[in-house]
């Protein structure tokens, strides 16, 4: 396998093995890069061996006259298991800059959702857009790219999150980027993000996705017009979430994420601007050296990709829907123990199988927010318009389901064993909090809400039995039936 189209038609990243027939691989055959394998792992990675000084971290004298940098991502005295750091061994550290100077306000992008922000809206309105063009006209990169959708909170309280889109035609040169409010989850839908981290090197292609974790400097290269999603996380990191009866094993397993080896780019008299994001502002740093300048590292703060194809299905193998937080890959928890901040959800190959069972989603309010997108392929249970790079929302307790069509379908025969979303991944960004939307997806020309029509042949089905139950009770109803009589 080579083309990423390839791995859009596996049912699974199994397939991939043939059986035990070739040497096993971890990483599709088009990428051309080194990682180290495992979630929340301590590692450490050196493009010149030798490099990390043993014993200690900060010595008097490092070899090559590195200078040694910490960065510390959780406080100095959290648990050992929530303690999050990593030290970087390079060139020039990264305080060696010119300074900062303020950006103009970027419109599209937001991150105050309070509703006293006039920039924002409140809407019970199940609402859709159809899949944002990608400029064809001008030089956009990842950064200039960004555009938010939808999100709760303020970075500043450090809780909440944001969605947003990023489109994209050039790759970003001389400019690095820092988000200082909080981490990146990357989901690409169009085109290969080819990203550079003061750690190494990840690629990243649809169908996959990459973490990118907060105060970490970044660049994105891109292979062609290039369109995705972020979920952006303020307050907290993404965890992998407790398998509870599962066991031990099963849904995104530890040993399948990938993080980047050393990998140092030097220069001197080369001018660099970096961008951080900071409260929702955008500022600007120069600088005479390249910022990816780290010879060796060490921690366990590290940015790291996904492979989706390897994620492990789980469902009900006798009856009835199960809740769809057996799709959660990532997870990200908040100040209320019993409800996350945001998870990310997927919907991808699996065998559907449940007899005697309603197997649709079933008509259903519930308190989460759901924002939804499709990656690759189809997926039912949305309107036609629903394509590659689109996006569907829902807020808390708006009530949600398939047209009366699909329900009788489903209703009126048991249907066989099958594999459903073939060639097909979507997914979810959910959270306990409700969202409010920005004025640059309430205002888009690509947005259409959900026509409430679809349910008007939704029929009383109740009515038809009529004289059936008024037989049971023994006495005319009329269709009316008061409590206690």
């Amino acid at each position: 396998m080579s083309p990423t189209e390839d791995y859009q038609k596996i049912f699974h990243w199994a397939e991939t093995q043939k059986n035990g027939t070739i040497p096993s691989f971890a990483k599709r055959k088009n990428d051309p890069y080194t990682y180290q394998p495992g979630f929340n792992n301590y590692f450490e990675s050196e493009a010149v061996p030798g490099t990390i000084p043993q014993g200690q971290n900060s010595p008097r004298a490092i070899r090559f006259g590195l200078y040694a940098e910490q960065i510390t991502a959780s406080a100095f005295v959290a648990p050992r298991h929530v303690n999050k750091k990593a030290w970087l061994y390079r060139s020039r550290p990264a305080v060696a800059h010119q300074g900062f100077k303020g950006l103009p306000d970027n419109k599209d992008t937001e991150t105050n959702f309070l509703p006293i922000n006039p920039r924002v809206h409140v809407s019970p309105t199940q609402l859709a857009w159809k899949p944002f063009e990608i400029p064809r006209n001008g030089a956009v990169d990842f950064v200039d790219g960004l555009k938010t959708i939808a999100g709760s909170g303020d970075p500043t309280l450090r809780e909440g999150l944001a969605t947003h889109v990023f489109l994209a035609n050039k790759s970003m040169e001389k400019r690095a980027f820092v988000n200082s409010d909080g981490d990146f989850l990357i989901v690409p839908q169009q085109g290969v993000l080819d990203i550079q981290t003061e750690f190494g090197f990840l690629y990243v292609q649809p169908g996959e996705i990459a973490v990118i974790q907060r105060g970490q400097r970044f660049k994105v290269n891109i292979e062609g017009p290039t369109r995705g999603y972020v979920l952006e996380i303020w307050g907290a990191n993404f965890e992998l979430p407790e398998l509870g009866p599962l066991g031990a094993n099963g849904l995104a397993n530890a040993r399948d994420f990938l993080h980047p080896v050393a990998a140092y780019e030097v220069t001197n008299n080369d001018p660099w601007d970096v961008i951080y994001k900071l409260g929702g502002k955008f500022f600007q740093s120069s600088q005479r050296h390249c910022p990816f300048d780290v010879i060796a590292w060490h921690g366990n703060y590290v940015p790291y990709k996904y492979d989706l194809t390897k994620f492990v299905n789980v469902g009900s193998i006798s009856v009835d829907h199960i809740d769809p937080s057996i799709f959660c890959v990532l997870t990200a928890k908040s100040r209320d123990p019993t409800a996350p901040l945001a998870d990310f959800l997927i919907f991808s190959p699996r065998w559907d199988v449940a007899s005697h069972s309603y197997r649709p989603p079933y008509y259903h309010r519930n308190c989460a927010s759901e924002l939804m997108g499709l990656i690759y392929g189809d997926y039912e249970g949305r309107s036609d318009e629903f394509k590659p790079g689109s996006i569907s929302f829902e807020c808390g307790f708006v009530p949600h389901g398939v047209a009366y069509e699909q329900f009788a379908a489903a209703s009126n025969e048991d249907p066989r064993e099958m594999k459903i979303s073939e060639g097909s991944i979507a997914f979810m960004f959910e959270s306990s909090r409700p969202f409010t939307i920005t004025d640059y997806a309430f205002t888009s020309k690509y947005i259409h809400e959900h026509d409430p029509k679809m349910w008007d042949d939704l029929v009383d089905n109740f009515s038809k039995h009529t004289v059936e139950v008024d037989g049971i009770l023994g006495r005319t109803t009329n269709g009316k039936q008061r409590v206690g009589a």
